[in-house]
């Protein structure tokens, strides 16, 4: 943020003024520079955060041969965050060194302002001794011609000592603003200090993670063939239970209006179901995340594999890491359609929202019935850690009808 601080004429108001305007701009950061780094701020600290997210909930399991491929992919998700940590720095450091280098002009003006009053007042100075004597004074007076000239000098001599004790005030307040200023040009060189730190710590680590992302590579390059097979096959499993997902839905809808005696593509619903629906769709953009704690690990849509070229995966939702024994929870009210048993023992929870369907899977076990009015944040199940690669992942999937959504954009971001 630039101080600025304007010449005002020697008036009780232009005095004043500047001091309730300096503890203003101090105190609120109302510039749009300072708006800008107020947001630079925000991002860094928010990038920090998913950092230490990824450090937690991504990193805590033991290496073993078998994990190499989800290592690198947790390895390349934090090299791609400290990058965007690391660009959000520099440019922090930038916008602080414009500030920096306005708030130097501006104390270089002050300091000339300040001191041609200190030299303005030692003229005054001198010349008010001159004429100190109440003699001199009162001869000023008499050797006027008439009694309006006399009443005229009266007046331009109070005029003068008031003006020259103006004068010292106003020294002293333009002394004050210097002194505030020098002491936030302090701080900001601070702050830049810490920033540039900052900055090298993060481009030391990221350097130290490339040199262990490109001895990660070398290792899964010698079984790529092995992997690729291995994700198709889990892909053409993915997409086998998508199915059996979509047909349940069907068949909800199908049996919901063939019990209301209606045709439709979607469910016959209750005025309940239509106002939880309503309340469903008010809230997007703003709904609770499945999880308590997570980072999101697979978004939704096509996309490249994140280490494997020329694997291309299709998301029908969201994958959320989150921490070991951690439940999954109902993203807002509704009754629990179905719950499905996956391979593997593992379960899937269906909570219909009106014609919105929320799905939530990879569960070891379920604390719902079907049928079930459950509510918003509502536990679900504990959701399942892989022995293999030590994480907790839940996949969530969201529906209207059977065509599916892009969650993200009805979630808040935790």
């Amino acid at each position: 943020m630039k101080l600025q601080f304007n010449k005002y004429g020697n008036s009780s108001f232009g005095k004043y003024f500047w001091l309730f305007t300096l503890i203003l701009i101090l105190a609120t950061s109302s510039s749009a520079l300072a708006q800008s780094r107020k947001e630079l701020e925000k991002q860094r600290k928010q990038l920090k955060n998913e950092i230490k997210e990824i450090n937690s909930l991504l990193f805590q399991s033991q290496k073993k041969e078998k994990n190499l491929l989800s290592d690198l992919g947790d390895l390349n998700k934090r090299i791609n965050v400290r990058t965007k940590l690391i660009k959000t720095i520099d440019k922090e450091t930038r916008e602080l060194g414009f500030e920096i280098t306005e708030n130097k002009k501006e104390i270089s003006n002050l300091e000339d302002h300040l001191e041609a009053l200190k030299k303005e007042y030692a003229e005054m100075v001198v010349q008010s001794y001159k004429g100190k004597a109440k003699q001199n004074r009162l001869m000023f007076i008499l050797s006027s011609e008439n009694f309006l000239q006399a009443y005229k000098r009266v007046q331009y001599i109070n005029q003068y000592a008031s003006y020259r004790a103006q004068q010292g005030e106003e020294i002293k307040i333009e002394t004050i603003k210097l002194k505030t200023l020098n002491d936030f040009l302090k701080e900001q060189k601070q702050e830049k200090e810490i920033l540039i730190a900052e900055n090298k710590k993060e481009k030391d680590s990221i350097n130290n993670e490339k040199v262990s992302q490109e001895k990660l590579i070398k290792k899964v390059k010698k079984k790529e063939s092995s992997y690729i097979t291995l994700i198709k096959k889990k892909q053409k499993q993915e997409r086998v239970i998508d199915a059996k997902v979509e047909k349940l839905i069907r068949d909800a809808i199908a049996k919901s209006n063939k019990k209301g005696n209606v045709k439709s593509s979607g469910f016959a619903l209750t005025p309940e179901a239509k106002l939880t629906e309503k309340g469903f769709i008010a809230n997007k953009g703003k709904l609770p995340a499945p999880v308590q704690r997570g980072i999101v690990v697979r978004r939704f849509g096509k996309q490249k594999h994140p280490t494997l070229s020329g694997i291309t995966i299709e998301s029908n939702g969201l994958q959320y890491a989150t921490e070991k024994g951690a439940s999954a929870r109902v993203i807002f009210d509704g009754k629990v359609l179905a719950i499905q048993v996956l391979p593997g023992k593992r379960k899937a929870v269906l909570i219909q929202h009106g014609n919105y369907i929320s799905v939530y899977k990879n569960l070891d076990n379920v604390t719902v019935n079907k049928g079930d009015i459950v509510k918003t944040k509502q536990k679900l199940g504990k959701i399942h850690t892989d022995k293999t690669t030590g994480k907790t992942i839940l996949a969530f999937v969201l529906f209207k009808e059977v065509n599916r959504q892009n969650p993200e954009e009805w979630i808040y971001k935790i």
